[in-house]
């Protein structure tokens, strides 16, 4: 009959030690679990979900309730130690003394370590389960619960601090590009680069990404009427910047569409053609490339001129410009849009001076400073301080640069080198 007791406390010590576990690996669960996940599995329809939901609402209850039970069974498995301790050896302090530390590493190892570690590597798949029992207690002894927070927010009280409603602040922009960048294959390489250049639209400016004031494909009023028809003929473009003689000063902007339904029913013209102009559309140059994505919408355009701090025109931002900085580039329309940078067999690349230093950094994985100049001639005449000779050699953020050919005060062409550290892994 002794042995029969024995056997039923040892049994009944295993399944405390068991509970114990379980009450562990509930808590480190519930605190581990990705709520935006659980936010997700709630949203269709996942039950469990919801609940471990409101549990976290409340992180009081929810660590009242575990807590609670958690140190009640480790009490009485204690308790339930030196019971049987005393039944086989007697008042021996050496006996409660071992049965204590045996006791202790047991809780810490099966019922402590190895269940929050189980808990920590799986906390979003349980967490929908184990809501289900902790609801379920934290409704039956709500009132047990409610009386040992009562003083524990008495406490809180004292040292200023605040309990219940769950006050986890929402995820900040650099928070959501860190949580971006590591989700591996469950978002598409492509899906996650449009999302990393979303967070930076904030960041960059038109300036950034407009086309220099000397690229700008436009129709000068005063050149003869021949050379006129025959630029709006040969054009790639169905909005054109329309000047009048001062290559300073936009007077307005010609839709080509437009004007060819015009000309079906008028003779075309120089004065005609003033008639048609669209009226020009300024921003500055700091504007925030997301900012201007809403601009756009607002005044409904598709095409703006930049301007500096006094006015001074620095180049053309369009809605399709801003469009490919998200997703790259989608449009063969002009005959240089198929060029391609890219390093050759000998580790170079021959480059425009007035090339983006942005789109060389995407393109050729550099790191080219792009805080200042946004041209590769500006980067260069920074450098040098001075507009340099053909042949002049520099190394700018670890690349080196040949100037190969200079023109009206500035670098028209210029070859890059792959940074050694870059060639060496390759």
């Amino acid at each position: 009959m002794s042995d029969i007791h024995l056997t039923l406390q040892i049994t009944a010590l295993v399944v405390l030690l068991v509970l114990s576990g379980c009450f562990s690996m509930s808590e480190t669960v519930m605190m581990a679990a990705n709520r935006y996940r659980l936010r997700s599995l709630a949203a269709q329809g996942n039950h469990g979900a919801n609940l471990a939901l409101d549990l976290l609402a409340r992180t009081d209850r929810l660590l009242g309730v575990i807590l609670l039970f958690n140190n009640l069974v480790n009490t009485a498995a204690a308790t339930l130690v030196s019971v049987i301790t005393l039944e086989l050896f007697g008042d021996e302090r050496w006996a409660l003394g071992v049965a204590t530390l045996l006791v202790t590493f047991a809780i810490l190892v099966f019922s402590e370590i190895t269940p929050k570690v189980i808990g920590a590597n799986h906390a979003d798949r349980l967490a929908p389960i184990v809501a289900y029992p902790l609801s379920a207690l934290l409704r039956t002894f709500y009132f047990a619960v409610w009386f040992v927070n009562l003083f524990s927010r008495g406490l809180l009280g004292l040292l200023g601090l605040k309990s219940g409603e769950d006050t986890s602040s929402a995820l900040s922009v650099e928070e959501l590009r860190a949580m971006v960048i590591e989700s591996g294959q469950y978002i598409p390489h492509k899906h996650r680069s449009i999302l990393m250049n979303l967070f930076d639209l904030e960041s960059i400016t038109v300036e950034d990404v407009m086309t220099p004031r000397g690229a700008i494909e436009a129709i000068d009023l005063s050149d003869p009427e021949d050379e006129i028809r025959h630029q709006i003929a040969t054009s790639f473009h169905t909005r054109l910047a329309v000047f009048d003689g001062d290559r300073e000063h936009v007077i307005g902007v010609l839709h080509q569409r437009r004007l060819l339904s015009d000309t079906l029913e008028q003779p075309f013209g120089i004065a005609r053609l003033r008639d048609l102009l669209a009226r020009p559309y300024f921003v500055p140059a700091d504007t925030a490339l997301y900012s201007q994505l809403q601009f756009f919408q607002e005044n409904q355009q598709r095409m703006a001129f930049v301007v500096d701090e006094y006015g001074e025109l620095l180049g053309l931002i369009t809605l399709e410009d801003i469009i490919e900085e998200l997703i790259g580039k989608f449009t063969t329309s002009t005959p240089d849009a198929g060029e391609r940078i890219a390093w050759n067999d000998e580790g170079n690349v021959l480059v425009d001076g007035s090339a983006n230093l942005r789109e060389l950094n995407r393109k050729l994985e550099l790191e080219l400073p792009t805080n200042g100049p946004k041209t590769l001639n500006g980067l260069i005449l920074e450098h040098l301080q001075e507009i340099p000779e053909t042949g002049v050699s520099m190394k700018i953020a670890d690349t080196p640069i040949e100037v190969v050919q200079t023109q009206d005060r500035m670098v028209r062409t210029a070859r890059l080198f792959r940074p050694v550290s870059r060639s060496g892994a390759q």
